[in-house]
């Protein structure tokens, strides 16, 4: 070998080497091109001659990056596509009214298939292909559709606030949390240690409920809250009045 070569190699020795695997292989080559012969590294290696052997024919033909160790491929999919794009088919449907499923699981969808489509595979490899594709079938959502004839238009006018606010105006998005329960404990407290959460007392003393109404500056990001003993819509408009006047236009989108 050239003194590049061997230059090579030591870097990959300790302390400066990085994998011990690669550091151990390039002191093989190192060895074998000083003279030693296979069975005498193997002895001093403790490996076997056929590990020595791989590894001088690797660097032989590939260098020193042919003693990296070489990616597993793993092992090609035995399920065929067809298969595959037929489970996530059925997934994304509701099942069949005679199953009496109210959703998919892993386990039905392995029972139905092997009853109804003559596919056999494991509840686990369903498991996988969901995982894969981003589908949780066990898992639901709600939405709700407005009755509201104008909401396109009311849609349209809000979102353009949003968008486009007129020069000089301030838009706020104001929202209530009421009803929100006033409660005192009555102990402190136990703060969280090494293998405990935080404590807190069983019984509690009310004090009412409190209204919390806030209004969120959609251009700075700023958000004013306030609290009231009592609900009540005439109170809360004069009171939202007064802190939103301004000397400029004042545009309020209530959301």
């Amino acid at each position: 070998m050239s003194e590049a070569q061997r230059a090579e190699l030591r870097a990959k020795l300790p302390p400066g080497g990085y994998d011990g695997s690669v550091a151990s292989r390039a002191q093989m080559v190192l060895w074998h091109d000083e003279g030693h012969s296979a069975p005498e590294i193997a002895a001093t290696m403790g490996t076997s001659k056929v590990t020595v052997y791989k590894w001088l024919e690797r660097y032989a033909a590939g260098g020193l990056a042919a003693l990296e160790s070489r990616k597993s491929t793993g092992r090609p999919r035995e399920v065929p596509g067809e298969v595959r794009a037929r489970i996530l088919a059925l997934t994304k449907q509701s099942p069949p009214e005679s199953t009496g499923l109210p959703h998919w699981s892993s386990y039905e969808m392995a029972r139905y298939l092997r009853a109804h489509e003559g596919i056999r595979v494991s509840h686990n490899f369903i498991s996988v292909l969901w995982r894969e594709n981003g589908i949780q079938p066990y898992r639901q959502g709600t939405f709700k559709l407005s009755r509201d004839p104008d909401f396109a238009a009311k849609v349209v006018d809000v979102v353009g606030l949003y968008l486009d606010p007129p020069a000089g105006a301030v838009v706020l998005s104001v929202d209530e949390k009421t009803q929100v329960q006033a409660l005192d404990r009555t102990q402190p407290l136990l703060p969280v240690s090494f293998g405990k959460t935080e404590k807190r007392t069983h019984h509690y003393k009310r004090h009412g409920t409190t209204n919390l109404f806030a209004a969120l500056d959609t251009d700075t990001g700023e958000v004013t809250g306030r609290c009231f003993s009592r609900r009540r819509a005439s109170e809360f408009r004069n009171r939202r009045n007064r802190e939103t006047t301004r000397s400029w236009n004042t545009c309020r989108t209530f959301a």
